[in-house]
């Protein structure tokens, strides 16, 4: 229920891509939540400054940036480095223990298994992480496609 929830984190594709339905989900989300959002998205901050003054309020924090493979992976919540972290809201301020290096406590992934056998991760995984489970799932007769293989996750 939302309203026992922490916050929301939208990331995946590229938010911004849907600007209006992406205003309409934070909103919505406002009126049964007190809780943070975070949107993490490929886009420069420049990139969509105007629509955070246009929809004041409505993103807590935002992590923006490409992800770029060649980047190395050191700080927190980030895929790569070259990912920034702004907090945009008091609110928001939550992330800014964030603003650090990654230690072994951000490791965490969360699994979650569809009814037809689909499964999804979410969570930042560690340089090499989908690569070592596309091998060990070969290994065991398994066939699985990632989003890094597809160019969704990265350069």
């Amino acid at each position: 229920m939302a309203s026992e929830a922490d916050g929301l984190t939208i990331s995946g594709g590229e938010p911004f891509e849907q600007p209006e339905v992406l205003r309409d989900v934070l909103a919505a989300w406002r009126e049964v939540s007190v809780g943070s959002i975070l949107v993490f998205t490929g886009r420069e901050l420049r990139e969509i400054g105007s629509w955070l003054v246009a929809h004041p309020g409505l993103v807590d924090a935002v992590m923006s940036g490409p992800f770029v493979s060649s980047e190395p992976q050191t700080l927190a919540l980030r895929g790569s480095d070259n990912q920034i972290l702004t907090v945009l809201t008091p609110r928001g301020s939550e992330f800014a223990e964030y603003h650090r290096v990654i230690d072994a406590s951000d490791r965490k992934l969360d699994v979650m298994f569809e009814a037809d056998g689909n499964a999804w991760f979410a969570g930042v995984p560690a340089r090499g992480d989908l690569a070592r489970l596309r091998r060990a799932m070969a290994a065991s007769g398994h066939s699985i496609m990632t989003s890094d293989q597809l160019g969704i996750a990265g350069q």
